[in-house]
């Protein structure tokens, strides 16, 4: 039993190290392709992606106001209550974990051509942009509004690794607990909606 255990850890050790390896290894590969024009497109993809993402609740509780339209308002509720879910969990999950990030794990190796700002597990841009995409196309299930969604989450994702600020498991990690975040919102609006928005006088 004793000789199970020792070989049951001695297993995870290794694979642990291997998924490293295979972490930074591609890391390295999409940080090193790096070129002038490209990194100005991924800042732009980087910087924008966040503010969209908080800036998408405010544009339909708006629009729902102005349109009288009640189900968009409480559309609005529920995709600000992903992106809080959201922060919450990635915030608690950096400060728990504490890793590093790459350019300062592997400074010879891994280039910073972008702002990083504290912990690097889970990407914080990365899993916003995917609450925001998922809450938007659980809600608008048109294929016209999914794929634009979830191709810019995924570049916004991308544009992490490319400017050295995050490992692919970071982005990973990230992406699903953004679509979890907002899948779990929709679970609990789907009991909200039936007690307290169903007037919209309410609102």
């Amino acid at each position: 039993m004793k000789f199970f255990f020792s070989f049951l850890l001695s297993f995870f050790v290794i694979q642990s190290f291997n998924a490293q390896n295979w972490d930074i290894q591609l890391l390295k590969n999409i940080n090193q392709s790096y070129s002038k024009t490209g990194g100005s497109i991924m800042v732009a993809v980087t910087e924008t992606g966040g503010p969209l993402s908080y800036a998408m609740p405010v544009g339909f509780f708006v629009a729902g106001k102005v349109q009288k339209d009640h189900k968009m308002v409480v559309n609005s509720y529920e995709m600000a209550s992903a992106a809080l879910i959201n922060g919450i969990v990635t915030t608690v999950l950096k400060t728990s974990i504490q890793r590093e990030r790459p350019f300062e794990t592997y400074p010879n190796e891994v280039t910073k051509y972008s702002s990083g700002g504290s912990y690097s597990m889970p990407s914080g841009h990365t899993s916003t942009v995917f609450a925001a995409a998922t809450s938007v196309s659980i809600l608008y299930p048109k294929w016209y509004v999914i794929a634009p969604s979830y191709l810019f989450a995924a570049s916004v994702g991308y544009s992490r690794m490319y400017l050295g600020v995050h490992y692919p498991s970071d982005v990973l990690i990230g992406a699903i607990i953004g679509t979890a975040s907002s899948l779990g919102a929709h679970l609990l609006f789907k009991q909200l909606k039936k007690k307290y928005f169903k007037d919209p006088m309410k609102l």
